[in-house]
């Protein structure tokens, strides 16, 4: 498939020949069902699109992009930061590369670079897999595999699977970074919800330092307007319902845009930008097993012994009928 070079801000892609243009991303894979819409990347096995009908879920980018801001990228074996990119495994100190030069920080896992292949594919579904080969900082021997399926109620579902094939156990925390919007309303027009009754507290190099209640601006409970926030921060204790935490914008007209994890998947990090390409404000709603340090801290942090595997499963999911005015 193709995409044009500048999706539209409905964010509709385009469907023509692969054959005919190379993209930054990678090979892009295009599932369709009913009015809905995902393009998965083979970059990162990311999500650069998501829309029902002419209305745009995710933010996009255009063809000869990297994903901006890690916009719907995968995160493995680690999720957000890792301090000075050092941590220490049975008393050995390991470095790990610094990738976040800004905050000197190990930033977003070993594969934000790293081609995925094609494991299955079929009318609703596409999977990708990648390996996290040994390396310094990173001693371990493993595979991440992402399966993308548009459901029959038309809602986005992922399922992100690590899977050890070293001889010692491996520590991880799993993640994802996509950015939701609803449509062309102006993001700071929306209001943000997470059921979250505890935030970490960062430092200014972002890195998780305490916990509190949430509270004032932090406590996105009953919704938040988000042009009123400059928020860059991780949140767990989340009400699960039936299994499935959910975070929400709602558009002034009744319209919602919605991602859920499951309870494997304990903390939420909540990024609210001016500096998204072409948009005043974005909102990125990342799910996570761990928070930022947790190769550190320990908190969130999962061990996998040799064979073993590991899953966790988010998805988007939306309501498109405006309310009677």
């Amino acid at each position: 498939m193709d995409l044009s070079a500048t999706p539209p801000a409905s964010g509709t892609v385009s469907a023509a020949n692969d054959t005919m243009r190379r993209y930054a991303s990678g090979r892009q894979y295009e599932l369709r069902r009913g009015d809905a819409l995902a393009v998965v990347t083979e970059l990162a096995a990311g999500l650069r699109l998501y829309s029902r009908g002419d209305t745009a879920l995710t933010e996009t980018y255009g063809d000869a992009d990297i994903a901006p801001g890690a916009t719907g990228i995968t995160l493995a074996p680690w999720a957000n930061r890792v301090e000075d990119g050092v941590w220490h495994l049975n008393g050995k100190k390991l470095q790990l590369d610094i990738t976040e030069v800004s905050r000197n920080n190990a930033s977003h896992g070993l594969l934000r670079n790293s081609s995925y292949d094609l494991v299955d594919e079929d009318e609703f579904s596409v999977t990708l897999e990648a390996a996290v080969f040994p390396q310094h900082g990173y001693p371990f021997l493993l595979r991440h595999r992402v399966r993308y399926e548009l459901a029959e109620d038309l809602g986005l579902v992922v399922r992100q699977t690590l899977i050890n094939d070293s001889q010692d156990r491996a520590p991880f925390v799993l993640g994802a970074h996509p950015y939701l919007r609803l449509g062309d309303v102006p993001s700071e027009d929306l209001t943000v919800s997470v059921d979250a009754r505890t935030r970490l507290v960062a430092d200014g190099r972002l890195i998780p330092r305490s916990s509190e209640p949430v509270s004032g601006d932090f406590d996105l409970r009953g919704g938040r307007p988000v042009g009123t926030l400059d928020l860059d921060s991780a949140y767990t204790d989340l009400e699960f319902d039936g299994g499935v935490a959910r975070h929400t914008l709602r558009a002034p007209d009744g319209r919602t845009v919605s991602l859920w994890q499951d309870a494997s998947c304990g903390y939420v990090h909540v990024f609210v930008t001016t500096e998204f390409p072409g948009r005043s404000k974005a909102v990125a709603v990342e799910p996570m097993t761990g928070p930022a340090n947790a190769f550190n801290s320990g908190e969130g942090l999962r061990w996998l012994a040799p064979g073993e595997q590991f899953s966790m499963t988010w998805g988007i999911s939306a309501s498109l009928t405006a309310a009677a005015g």
